[in-house]
């Protein structure tokens, strides 16, 4: 069977750097990394793995081969921060997707595009809530036109609260759950943004990963969400902890409630296999007892 080149953007970040682990299992593959290291690490790295560094607004200078599929994660992705961070998310969301897609045009090659759920947050109001939120709104919009346009072949999904292994833990980027792993560590108090009543669908980054490999292969057009049915409050997760809680103010963009559209990707065979319940009681097991 012939290789076939595969370009993963933000490679080495939290999902990218499980997905191109993922991807390295199958030998009929050479896979690639574009990233900037801006949230991503040099520790995320796999083997069998080329790392190219750089933004992926250059990627038509940085990348000088033609893929077969390019997975396109590599953007800014933090909603309350985005506020304070407007040039990066304009540089690596906005720039970043209009070379991305000219890149796909150029060598014909299959495009998946990792949306943003905020996009359904709050009946749909969600979209604009925020800096990252629009510009991840907008961006799937452009990529269908592209694909309308161009005729390029593409695919958009959704993740949900991805967690698991290689989160980012600290600092003013880390995820809730690596954040409540880190404090309970700690023996801090786990911090919560008020009300504390907004839900969240917690997905495990196998999970994610299993449905990414899925979609890239098989799916085409839009609406491949990648989460978990199980919705639970911040306040809930805190409690599964069992820690101390300190309520913090409340902040910009922090949606209540987002729509869950997996149907297109359980109609390709993906079905969520883990659960945060468990995987908080074996966090629990593992670190304080």
């Amino acid at each position: 069977m012939q290789t076939k080149k595969i370009l993963v953007t933000g490679g080495a970040g939290f999902v990218g750097s499980h997905l191109c682990e993922r991807l390295t299992q199958n030998k009929n593959y050479e896979v690639y990394s574009l990233d900037n290291y801006f949230t991503g690490s040099i520790k995320n790295h796999v083997e069998n793995v080329t790392y190219i560094k750089g933004d992926t607004k250059d990627i038509d200078k940085l990348i000088t081969f033609s893929p077969d599929m390019v997975y396109h994660l590599g953007e800014y992705s933090r909603v309350e921060q985005s506020f304070d961070d407007i040039d990066k998310v304009w540089s690596y969301n906005k720039d970043g997707i209009f070379a991305v897609l000219e890149f796909v045009r150029k060598h014909g090659c299959k495009l998946l595009y990792a949306g943003s759920s905020t996009k359904f947050g709050d009946g749909g109001l969600g979209r604009s809530s925020s800096p990252y939120a629009w510009t991840k709104a907008s961006n799937t919009e452009l990529v269908e036109n592209y694909g309308r346009w161009y005729n390029i072949p593409y695919v958009i999904t959704y993740f949900y609260n991805v967690y698991g292994p290689r989160e980012i833990s600290t600092g003013k980027y880390a995820t809730l759950i690596a954040l409540f792993k880190e404090k309970m560590k700690k023996n801090e108090p786990l911090t919560i943004v008020s009300p504390g009543t907004q839900k969240r669908n917690f997905t495990h980054i196998d999970d994610i990963i299993d449905g990414l490999i899925l979609v890239g292969e098989n799916g085409y057009g839009d609406e491949f969400g990648i989460g978990s049915p199980e919705a639970y409050s911040i306040i809930e997760i805190a409690k599964m902890f069992g820690g101390e809680i300190k309520m913090l103010p409340e902040r910009k963009g922090n949606r209540m409630t987002a729509d869950v559209i997996t149907f297109k990707t359980e109609a390709l065979g993906w079905k969520p296999q883990r659960s945060i319940k468990e995987y908080i009681e074996q966090c629990k097991s593992n670190y304080w007892n």
